[in-house]
């Protein structure tokens, strides 16, 4: 019981600090983003979406009534997998203010805490909300098995707070269809100075920065509700196999101190078809 209650204490105090946080962080990275997510499409599970603020990078359409709501042409269902309750109500309105129809998973989140839904108009495109992760293949939310296998799945600054980054590919894997793709952006340890993944190099000390990240790693990861700023996810989704393409790109941004330990990796791999 003491346990959980921290445990909602730390959920709450994470959700209540990237309120700021996230402004800031979708400031810097949405440029290489919306590089990406425009080609997200089909049946879509999201790992560890947090408020969702990027689901306006994904293709959308004008409505006869003047809205600007995602096209269900393009995204035909979409699944948020999120483990923090405390996200689920700038969660739920940023899918809501892209047109999606927001409903609760009820076996992973009881529905006495459910915030009010507005009514569905017609095409809409379902958004559904589940609570949990994918550190263990025995613990994946029924909700989330049931609507697979998915045509994308996307990962925004996710895979540095998974228990095992491998696990949570692997489990991923398994949960695209052959031939569907996992699009990703996340922060990572400063890539090697000769890393020909790096597009954009702003003459940062990566060797000076990489060694930064390794020393405050146990720290930030308190801080930063799980957050490991030194792994290299770009190089773990190319190396676990699977995959028939891995393209994908590195920054090092130099706008700021918290940039030049967050440097980035973005892009995509495609599963093998069989």
């Amino acid at each position: 019981m003491i346990k959980n209650t921290l445990w909602s204490v730390y959920d709450w105090m994470f959700s209540t600090m990237w309120i700021i946080e996230s402004t800031r962080n979708d400031d810097k990275v949405d440029i290489y983003r919306k590089m990406i997510w425009p080609e997200i499409s089909g049946n879509v599970l999201e790992l560890g979406p947090g408020f969702a603020a990027s689901l306006k990078f994904l293709a959308h359409e004008t409505t006869n009534d003047g809205s600007f709501y995602v096209d269900p042409n393009v995204i035909k269902s979409y699944t948020a997998l999120e483990p923090n309750p405390f996200m689920y109500g700038r969660l739920q309105g940023n899918a809501e203010a892209n047109g999606f129809n927001v409903s609760y998973d009820r076996l992973s989140y009881p529905s006495d805490k459910v915030h009010n839904t507005v009514s569905p108009k017609p095409n809409m495109v379902p958004f559904k909300i589940v609570r949990g992760t994918l550190d263990d293949a025995a613990d994946i939310p029924k909700a989330v098995l049931a609507q697979a296998p998915y045509d994308s799945i996307l990962t925004s600054f996710s895979l540095c707070t998974v228990r095992d980054p491998e696990t949570a590919l692997r489990n991923i894997q398994s949960l695209l269809k052959p031939g569907g793709t996992f699009y990703f952006i996340e922060h990572v340890r400063q890539p090697d100075p000769k890393d020909m993944t790096v597009v954009e190099d702003n003459g940062v000390d990566a060797v000076f920065w990489g060694k930064v990240q390794d020393w405050i790693t146990p720290i930030w990861k308190i801080i930063g509700h799980g957050c490991h700023v030194n792994r290299r996810s770009g190089l773990t989704v190319a190396r676990i196999g699977g995959w028939k393409v891995v393209d994908y790109k590195s920054v090092r941004p130099a706008i700021d101190l918290q940039s030049r330990i967050m440097p980035l990796s973005f892009g995509k791999a495609v599963k093998a078809d069989n």
